[in-house]
């Protein structure tokens, strides 16, 4: 839960306070090591989560306009809007 959620200090002492509190939750000295850990260690955490949750290609790049017709042989094409997306794909880590 606390990982998932990228608990800040804040978030992280309600959470382990409530879960102290609970029957048959964790002691004290049980929140007092997670705290610990995660101060140390959440960066390297949300980083391997974020690497674990993404496929093989990723977002690279991204460009996108609308376009309108000014000009046409029939009326009825001026003024139409037309999106045009590129997007740049890549593997992870390239």
């Amino acid at each position: 839960s606390i990982a998932s959620a990228d608990m800040d200090l804040n978030q992280l002492e309600a959470f382990l306070t409530a879960q102290t509190k609970k029957q048959g939750g964790i002691t004290a000295d049980q929140a007092a090591v997670i705290a610990k850990f995660w101060k140390t260690h959440r960066t390297k955490i949300h980083e391997s989560l974020i690497d674990q949750s993404q496929w093989e290609n990723v977002l690279k790049n991204m460009n996108w306009r609308v376009d309108l017709k000014s000009q046409s042989r029939h009326i009825d094409q001026i003024n139409n809007p037309v999106a045009i997306v590129e997007m740049e794909l890549g593997k992870k880590g390239q």
